[in-house]
């Protein structure tokens, strides 16, 4: 999930980067099992940009051992070094948390906290990794352990940020995943700004942004940047994504709740409007079908949109690319998990899977342009009012 909602959002709310994005994870994946595959599988692809996520399978689901940990950064400065060499700036994130004992690894020991001291460890390596080579770190497992605390004292104690399970998370877990991704490839954050003079009437918005019209306190916008929108309208839904009005902040499926336990929208999801030279002590704004109230002090400071209303006049056209992303990606594993290695031998070697890739890899393409396409043709702009009554 968090790969979908990275995509999401570097696909509508920083267009002007122009970010092409192939999601190539393997669940139940370590280290080595990526280096076996990465020329195949990656490589090929002529990246610029990779983001790494390992180390929970690496880890054994036991406490530490040295044997792990030298095991798990010499396979990692491999993977790394050959990112380097093929001029791919590299992201490397480390392992998540768990809240629970995996009753499904027959061979896991110790306890959650013997589990959680053996992460932090990889999670540490990870960082002497980034300093040594010199790329990115994403920190996913201080966020994710914080964040599950803080939310089982808000929510209760079956809110859980690494899932039921308390190792696969639900979309508040992944929504932390994606913070702390966002966050290291560097994004400032800044969707948009309006900033409205009651007096003049008048209204400037920020690049990516376009009035199209103003009328007394009615303001219409075309904006080609997107909010990153937390739930999607009833029917609109793709592959689970969050419905509007079925999200509880207090559920840990729920986007906008992940929210709540990081600086998703302050760090990474600002759609401001300022409001100034008012008479009115307050003012009502209406932001497609909601409204909300605010004293003319906070508006004059300015307010977050993207967080005050969070089903939005985005939230439809959201959701459109959002399926097709999901769709795109549901193939991009497909194709690299079984299509591209139907060799016609039960157990292919490397080699014969290696070969095999390069006779279908171009008509295999053909079905993922496709996809790609899709996901542009759905990002269109959105034209939208910002309504402001004194009350």
């Amino acid at each position: 999930m968090y790969s979908r909602l990275m995509e999401d959002y570097l696909t509508m709310c920083v267009p002007q980067l122009k970010v092409s994005v192939r999601q190539l994870g393997w669940s139940g994946e370590k280290v080595p099992g990526f280096l076996a595959r990465m020329t195949n599988d990656c490589l090929r692809f002529h990246p610029t940009v990779a983001t790494t996520a390992y180390g929970m399978n690496d880890f054994e689901y036991r406490p530490y051992e040295d044997r792990i940990g030298q095991a798990y950064q010499t396979n990692s400065i491999k993977m790394v070094r050959a990112f380097k060499a093929h001029d791919v700036r590299v992201i490397v994130g480390s392992p998540g948390d768990v809240s629970k004992m995996p009753g499904w690894v027959k061979s896991a020991s110790g306890n959650v906290d013997d589990l959680n001291l053996s992460l932090c460890q990889l999670r540490n390596l990870d960082v002497e990794l980034a300093r040594q080579e010199k790329v990115g770190f994403a920190d996913v497992f201080w966020p994710m352990l914080t964040g599950g605390f803080t939310g089982g004292q808000r929510y209760g104690t079956n809110y859980g940020i690494p899932g039921n399970d308390g190792v696969h998370p639900h979309w508040a877990g992944h929504t932390v995943m994606a913070y702390a991704f966002l966050k290291a490839l560097g994004l400032d954050g800044d969707i948009g700004t309006f900033t409205v003079d009651l007096k003049k009437n008048k209204m400037k918005v920020s690049e990516g942004h376009q009035v199209i019209s103003a009328k007394m306190g009615e303001y219409e916008i075309q904006s080609s940047r997107y909010p990153f929108c937390a739930c999607a309208p009833a029917g609109q839904a793709a592959a689970s994504y969050p419905v509007c009005g079925q999200d509880g902040v207090d559920s840990d499926n729920s986007i906008r709740s992940g929210m709540t336990l990081v600086p998703f929208n302050q760090q990474l999801n600002r759609l401001t409007l300022v409001v100034k030279n008012g008479d009115a002590s307050q003012y009502q704004i209406t932001w497609g079908g909601e409204s909300k109230t605010f004293a003319a002090k906070q508006l004059a400071k300015g307010i977050n949109l993207a967080a005050e209303f969070p089903a939005n006049p985005f939230s439809e056209a959201f959701a459109k690319v959002d399926a097709a992303v999901a769709a795109k990606q549901a193939y991009e594993t497909k194709e690299m998990k079984d299509l591209s290695r139907q060799t016609g031998d039960r157990r292919p070697s490397m080699a014969q899977i290696t070969a095999h890739t390069d006779q279908v890899v171009n008509d295999l393409e053909k079905e993922h342009d496709t996809l790609v396409a899709a996901v542009q043709a759905a990002f269109v702009p959105v034209t939208h009012v910002v309504k402001i009554e004194a009350r």
